[in-house]
């Protein structure tokens, strides 16, 4: 079945109210508020952590390569530069975002950053 249109004249069970105009144009200054940022701070925290570790590793297979650390540990050199990569680089790139979000940059938000909620 169809629902019922409600005809012109007869009341609606619909409740509106109307919005004071502040221009003739019809609209209000407060649709074009933006609300302050929101900052994702445990994505932050992750990516300085990714950062931190991957910059640790990096150098740490790096000394394994180079043979500064003993040779003996060389079988793990080449898992701990790839892993130490997979971790720098969402890292620094996030951390590069939050760093131009901060300073205001153009064109950089801290809506860029995703969020884990």
């Amino acid at each position: 079945m169809m629902p019922k249109r409600s005809v012109v004249g007869q009341p609606s069970s619909a409740k509106y109210h109307k919005l004071t105009r502040t221009g003739g144009d019809g609209y209000i200054d407060l649709q074009f508020e933006r609300p302050p940022p929101k900052i994702p701070y445990k994505a932050i925290l992750l990516a300085t952590g990714l950062f931190v570790a991957g910059s640790v590793l990096i150098v740490v297979g790096a000394l394994l390569l180079s043979g500064y650390i003993s040779p003996q540990y060389s079988d793990r050199t080449w898992p701990v530069l790839i892993l130490g990569a997979l971790m720098f680089i969402p890292g620094a790139y996030h951390v590069r975002l939050a760093y131009y979000a901060y300073k205001g940059y153009a064109g950089y938000s801290y809506e860029d950053i995703p969020e884990f909620e």
